[in-house]
């Protein structure tokens, strides 16, 4: 299965976006992200966002099998409950998003090294890092606690089933306090 020390992580590339298509794809199902499936748009569009502020992929041997964003919350449902829970401004803030890992290598601490990678930028750039969480995703929610996460409030973004509990939004402190 691999472990944790045969991971190498490197920023996204063009060409990964066939086998991330692939990843999400086939983790959909027993993760339930993303929670609207089949996406209403092309599955290229959700890995690939406007406004990263860095994409990274984990692999294996040489075979991609993870992936995260980090992103730059400029407008819309996200920077609004994030700014209104946090007092801080989008400009401020880093989205840590799309972060999937390959069902067939789950455990193997990819998902712990694409958090880490991606929150090492975002304080490198200045910013906080923030993220939202289905709370029905109760082991996604749960990782990110045991990362040291803490909810800061929730929000309803419209793509949310109107059956489902609201986001949780969350975000990690820093740990020298600054």
């Amino acid at each position: 299965m691999g472990t944790s020390s045969d991971v190498a992580l490197r920023e996204r590339r063009p060409d990964d976006l066939p086998r991330l298509v692939e990843v999400l794809t086939a983790q959909q199902a027993d993760s339930g992200y993303p929670v609207r499936w089949p996406l209403p748009f092309p599955v290229e569009d959700f890995v690939v966002r406007a406004g990263e502020l860095g994409a990274w992929v984990a692999e294996i041997e040489g075979v991609v099998a993870g992936h995260v964003a980090l992103l730059h919350p400029a407008s819309g449902w996200e920077a609004d409950a994030f700014a209104e829970a946090m007092d801080l401004s989008a400009e401020r803030m880093a989205t840590m998003s799309t972060l999937f890992v390959d069902a067939q290598r789950r455990g193997a601490g990819i998902g712990t090294r694409l958090i880490d990678v991606a929150v090492a930028h975002a304080r490198a750039l200045g910013r906080v890092p923030v993220l939202d969480v289905v709370q029905e995703h109760s082991p996604a929610a749960a990782l990110y606690r045991r990362r040291g996460w803490r909810v800061v409030g929730q929000a309803r973004p419209h793509w949310l089933p109107a059956d489902r509990e609201p986001v949780l939004l969350m975000t990690l402190d820093d740990p020298v306090g600054g």
